[in-house]
């Protein structure tokens, strides 16, 4: 957190993922997508799944730092050091009720800007024209909920273009503002967040999250195996 705000406040590009089973099966099938990751300023373990995969396969006891838990403590942070953060992605409705929910919450917090972008792969011209929203509106935050892997890939690139720190919240922001439910405490201990989510949204994630958990086991069995 600290690292985050020093940046914010010295207006160094600089970008952070949130890495959990998703993120890393894409990054183990997209090398492109691998790269943009590894690039990143800061990569975080979000996700117990990842924090048994570092001590089973490295030896490493990292702490858990997830998006979700990121977002509402950087919402205060950000009042409180006077820095100005930036919503993009996400849908105009989410966004319309994240700027109510700061307003009640946060009503010192300076939003310089929300745009949601199309879910259309965004031309140069376009691209360039959010680059150019995000560096006029003077933001020092930028929250990028985008989704993986597209969030991602979009900060990696357009990451030395803008001042600011920028974040893949992925599907936080719902969460914090509460549309929807985070999982209790001791689902998210236990490493069934997803199935919590996944309850949520079965339509939505039934075919993501069986694809993404199964090959992830594959994946760590068979890095394990290799050493």
């Amino acid at each position: 957190m600290a690292d985050v705000l020093k940046a914010a406040r010295q207006r160094v590009p600089a970008y952070g993922c949130f890495a959990n089973v998703h993120m890393t099966v894409e990054a183990a099938q997209d090398t492109n997508f691998a790269q943009a990751v590894n690039r990143a300023t800061w990569v975080t373990a979000d996700g117990v799944p990842m924090i048994w995969a570092l001590r089973t396969l490295y030896g490493i006891r990292q702490e858990r730092i997830t998006g979700l838990d990121v977002l509402p403590d950087l919402l205060t942070e950000a009042a409180h050091h006077k820095l100005s953060v930036f919503f993009y992605g996400s849908t105009p409705e989410v966004l319309a009720r994240c700027a109510a929910f700061c307003q009640q919450h946060h009503p010192t917090l300076s939003i310089t800007g929300m745009h949601s972008p199309p879910f259309r792969p965004l031309t140069v011209a376009e691209e360039q024209q959010d680059i150019d929203t995000i560096k006029a509106s003077d933001a020092s935050i930028v929250f990028v909920a985008l989704g993986c892997p597209k969030q991602e890939k979009w900060m990696a690139t357009v990451s030395d273009r803008i001042p600011a720190v920028l974040l893949g919240i992925g599907g936080a922001l719902p969460v914090t503002i509460g549309e929807q439910l985070r999982a209790p405490g001791w689902m998210q201990q236990a490493g069934l967040e997803w199935l919590f989510r996944l309850i949520q949204e079965p339509r939505r994630l039934i075919r993501r999250y069986f694809y993404t958990n199964t090959l992830f086991i594959w994946y760590l069995l068979r890095q394990r195996l290799s050493q």
